[in-house]
């Protein structure tokens, strides 16, 4: 099996990721040469010899006759989800060897929790209230058990990136002569470590690649690839996440149930007594204690329980964004697929290009037409509210000309009766006046000047 390294890691030690067996790398790292001298493309590991299983390395290139064996691919088995069934067994086991150590340091009843040393105090504290801290501890080890599993998950993954997935013995680029090649070398790998995510994918891209002889088909499908595992990734820490949320709500209700405890435990049935009262207050101090060490086991596991699952986390997406650098920078620039000319031939560039000239004309229209139907729709709704808008104006505006008409004609009429009034009123005080100067017409009247008085006359 050949391997590759980077140049700073010449002369280290490292373990086979095949058989698991130490090798040390040579001091001097020297990049084979490619098909007709083209350097290999950046971030592709120099190789560092052949490794037979067992140990040893070996200066005899390996032969890499393509052969055309029958491929049926491989199962592929899950990266990152972690045996709920053996993870469970795994805290199970935990729990209980836990459980048995940490009560047998258990204080006896009459010691007083002043003398208490570190263990007979955690002693203390889980057999307060062990049916809910025994829970809290099952969880806690059986998050903590999952969280392993897929740690030795990430470990498989990690040793698969050692690999020499695309050595450059088989050419300089990845075209339809050498795909074949390249794509026997990764059904020759051993089988627990071809079967990782950057194995997978490469395989698969390659496969397509094959098939169809498309880059951007190939980059495509790689690229989904990518989506779905990261997403496989993120909801393996389901369970995980579920049990941090389980934790503390575990010891939330052990502190209900010490409060509890404390109350009930209240008796006032003898208030004279100085040792029943003592004894009743002991009592209620015991269940507080007991409730608040509830809640703090709950929140300590979750702690403990929540920065080891966070680093997994970041290491398993570490992992994917290498794996997704190897085949951006290395896999992707390799491919050649002829500027998409199956077979070399112009006429089927024209083709293609006609094809997808025609297809993107037809989806434009179509877009047109369903954008010339959405303008239509909206310019038929914009006459409606158009006229239905006209027409309340019309109303409205026929409606307060028929008031003002009204209210005028009221006013007119109101002044015409006033003046009318006011002339008949007007028209009887002349007649009053005419009559009155017609009696004084046939009468004398008689005007007598009287002599005014002085202060000093006499009479």
């Amino acid at each position: 099996m050949q391997l590759k390294a980077e140049p700073e890691s010449a002369g280290k030690v490292v373990r086979c990721p095949g058989c698991d067996t130490k090798l040390q790398i040579p001091q001097t790292i020297a990049t084979p040469p490619t098909e007709g001298g083209v350097p290999a493309p950046d971030g592709v590991g120099d190789h560092f010899g052949d490794h037979a299983h067992g140990g040893g390395t070996a200066d005899e290139p390996i032969d890499y006759t393509p052969q055309k064996p029958e491929r049926h691919g491989w199962i592929e088995t899950d990266p990152t989800n972690a045996n709920i069934w053996m993870s469970l067994a795994i805290g199970v086991v935990a729990t209980g060897a836990f459980l048995g150590i940490i009560l047998s340091f258990a204080p006896p009843a009459d010691m007083a929790s002043s003398k208490y040393n570190v263990m007979q105090y955690l002693a203390n504290v889980w057999k307060g209230h062990l049916p809910v801290n025994g829970l809290n501890t099952l969880f806690f080890f059986w998050a903590m058990a999952i969280l392993y599993l897929k740690m030795e998950k990430l470990r498989h993954q990690r040793r698969a990136l050692l690999l020499d997935v695309l050595p450059v013995d088989l050419g300089g680029e990845i075209n339809a002569q050498t795909v074949g090649s390249f794509i026997d070398h990764l059904y020759g790998l051993p089988h627990r470590l071809r079967d990782s995510l950057m194995v997978n994918r490469i395989r698969k891209g390659l496969e397509l690649f094959e098939g169809k002889q498309n880059t951007a088909d190939a980059v495509t499908l790689m690229s989904a690839q990518s989506d779905i595992d990261s997403s496989r990734i993120g909801g393996s820490y389901t369970p995980v996440k579920a049990f941090l949320w389980a934790i503390p709500i575990m010891g939330f209700v052990g502190t209900v149930l010490g409060l509890s405890h404390a109350l009930l435990s209240l008796n006032f049935d003898n208030l004279d007594d100085v040792k029943a009262i003592i004894a009743v207050l002991k009592g209620v101090i015991n269940g507080l204690g007991g409730a608040f060490d509830a809640t703090l086991v709950g929140l300590v596991f979750a702690m403990l329980l929540n920065f080891p699952m966070n680093a997994l986390a970041k290491a398993e997406d570490d992992n994917l964004n290498d794996v997704d650098a190897f085949c951006n920078e290395v896999l992707v620039p390799r491919f050649n697929d002829g500027g998409h000319i199956a077979g070399g031939d112009p006429a089927g560039m024209m083709d293609s290009l006609v094809k997808a000239v025609a297809g993107a004309q037809k989806e434009f229209l179509g877009d047109l037409d369903a954008l010339s139907a959405k303008i239509l729709e909206q310019a038929h709704n914009l006459d409606k509210r158009a006229n239905a808008h006209q027409e309340r104006v019309d109303i409205e505006f026929a409606k307060a000309l028929n008031r003002m008409r009204d209210d005028f004609t009221g006013a007119v009429t109101d002044s015409v009766r006033s003046s009318t009034e006011y002339t008949r009123a007007l028209a009887s005080g002349i007649q009053s006046l005419n009559n009155l100067l017609s009696e004084l017409g046939g009468k004398q009247i008689l005007i007598h000047q009287v002599k005014k008085k002085s202060w000093f006359s006499r009479d």
